[in-house]
């Protein structure tokens, strides 16, 4: 009964297109349409846009993905593996890692195994995510040959995947995968010509067109709020401008100004939602080793010629920027503090699959150094694990009778949500002050409403959380980086020391019990840090929690 009522609330949200593909795709499969010879366009030549994966195989039989070693024996569907990892099997990145100009024998194998391993409609390899990646990664890889070299058996090949593409374009899913489809049918359309290559270039643009409108929003962000997502958009649009400036088709050459303005815009919301090392904060579905870092992406840039000027944070007090569109406050101090803050909507209300239960979680860095840190993210499908990652408990948050601010579930789904309410940042001259609640606890008998609020001033954080409703327990974490040093002084103390000697005390009024525990972060799929979790134990409606640090 409780699955039921949890999928009725998810299906709630979603759009009625959803619900027509979902039920359109389980009766109506992809049939192959007559093959018609393809004819290249000859726009398209010597791909040489930016790269920033590494390889993961050297001889095209043995693959490293997601920290998992295996080795590939004509089974590309293999059911021992998971799969995530049978994807990026799939994905076919390889031909267009670091080093692969002097590697075209080895991608000329692996186009070879592929059509040989993977008869059409058939497995992992013919589901849309996957052929959408695997044709941009195919039609770059043949630009780099000469047409001579361009076997006319993966033309045939190229031209059936953009055809099953066309019939399975992910409209039950929405948000990146879309994206993705269309990403595909432009890159394929771009290097096959004739009827089919027009058909399949102008419905991708078409797709992009009313993607890129509803997919980023205002202030740079993209609406599933996952910055490791984020960033991967950000390449895709990068690799749009780079089509653009090989094939000066007018089309494409009509759009660049506005795909021009969205990566500007996005790279500095990425900007802003990174710590002083530079790499993501962990909100929603994210973790390193996945997208492109933001040095990849201003590099990317910078060859394209789009630069967005930074904004240093100069003076001895606070700067903040809020990010209001996608709902997330970055403050900033001139010593290399940074506090990210997530007062945001979890996602897209038809699509928050990469969504987290961390409404009002936040990350922390002090003199360079990321101090506490939200769980991250080592792993996707179902299960107890994925569960508890995108739960409450896994942030930097209060969590309330050991239930979740939105309803998580399945791996990729979400019921009720907590919804962002009574958002505020003011300042006067000596501390800022941000503020947010949330109703995610509402659905509970106790109808408990959340508040927190985040003070900020001269070599001080004091964070206040203000419950309201009736409730039996409510535990606020604070999850530290594994190159802290935890030490609990006393029953409400607790000292932080960074790698280079600074000391940070944490204390809280309002607790019934403070404790450190031994927790998990979690900072690449397939990997686990051990780390140490500080867990306040609140007495009463009300905490207050205080981080003091000497030094600017």
């Amino acid at each position: 009964m409780n699955r039921w009522k949890l999928l009725l609330h998810t299906v709630s949200y979603l759009k009625l297109r959803q619900i027509f593909y979902q039920i359109y795709y389980r009766i109506r499969k992809p049939r192959l349409s007559s093959p018609k010879e393809p004819v290249l366009r000859g726009r398209l030549k010597d791909w040489s846009g930016a790269v920033f994966l590494t390889p993961a195989t050297d001889d095209g039989r043995t693959f490293t993905f997601l920290g998992q070693v295996g080795i590939l024996e004509g089974n590309w569907n293999d059911p021992s593996f998971p799969k995530l990892w049978l994807y990026n099997l799939h994905y076919q990145d390889d031909l267009n890692v670091i080093g692969a100009d002097q590697r075209r024998d080895l991608c000329e194998y692996m186009v070879d195994a592929w059509i040989a391993g993977n008869p059409p409609l058939r497995g992992n390899g013919w589901e849309p995510y996957c052929l959408s990646l695997r044709l941009v990664n195919w039609v770059k890889c043949f630009s780099r040959l000469k047409q001579t070299q361009v076997k006319q058996e993966w033309l045939r090949s190229l031209a059936m995947q953009a055809d099953a593409l066309e019939q399975q374009l992910e409209f039950h899913i929405l948000a990146n995968h879309l994206f993705a489809n269309a990403k595909g049918l432009v890159f394929v359309g771009t290097y096959l010509g004739g009827e089919q290559g027009d058909g399949w270039l102008y419905k991708g643009l078409s797709l992009l067109d009313a993607e890129l409108q509803e997919q980023f929003l205002g202030d740079g962000g993209h609406y599933e709020r996952s910055p490791m997502y984020h960033a991967i958009l950000l390449w895709d649009v990068c690799d749009l401008l780079q089509l653009q400036e090989h094939t000066q088709l007018r089309c494409l050459t009509e759009r660049s100004p506005h795909w021009r303005d969205i990566l500007a815009k996005g790279l500095r919301w990425l900007r802003t939602m990174v710590h002083p090392d530079r790499d993501i904060a962990f909100f929603n579905d994210a973790t390193f080793g996945i997208a492109p870092t933001l040095e990849d992406l201003e590099r990317y840039c910078s060859k394209l010629g789009v630069t967005v000027c930074e904004d240093p944070c100069s003076g001895t007090n606070w700067s903040v920027t809020y990010m209001d569109d996608s709902g997330y406050v970055t403050v900033d101090h001139a010593s290399r503090h940074r506090a990210l803050l997530d007062i945001a909507e979890i996602g897209p209300k038809y699509q928050p699959g990469h969504a987290h239960a961390d409404t009002l979680s936040f990350e922390l860095s002090l003199f360079g150094q990321r101090l506490f840190v939200n769980s991250g993210t080592s792993q996707y499908g179902t299960g107890p694990e994925r569960e508890y990652q995108r739960g409450t408990g896994a942030h930097n948050t209060v969590q309330v009778d050991d239930e979740n601010s939105s309803e998580i579930w399945a791996g990729f789904r979400v019921a009720r949500r907590a919804q962002p309410r009574e958002i505020s940042v003011d300042r006067n001259e000596s501390t800022l002050l941000v503020s947010g609640a949330h109703d995610g606890y509402c659905r509970l008998p106790g109808k408990v409403r959340t508040t927190r609020s985040w003070r900020f001033g001269d070599r001080a954080i004091q964070i206040v959380d203000e419950l309201s409703g009736n409730y039996t327990t409510a535990i606020s974490r604070f999850y530290c980086h594994p190159a802290i040093a935890v030490n609990q002084l006393s029953e409400n103390e607790v000292l932080l020391v960074l790698p280079e000697g600074q000391e940070v005390h944490f204390n809280v009024e309002g607790a019934s019990v403070l404790r450190v525990v031994k927790s998990i972060w979690h900072p690449g799929f397939g990997i686990s840090t051990p780390n140490s979790c500080i867990e306040a134990v609140m007495s009463g409606s009300k905490l207050v929690s205080r981080i003091d640090y000497q030094g600017s």
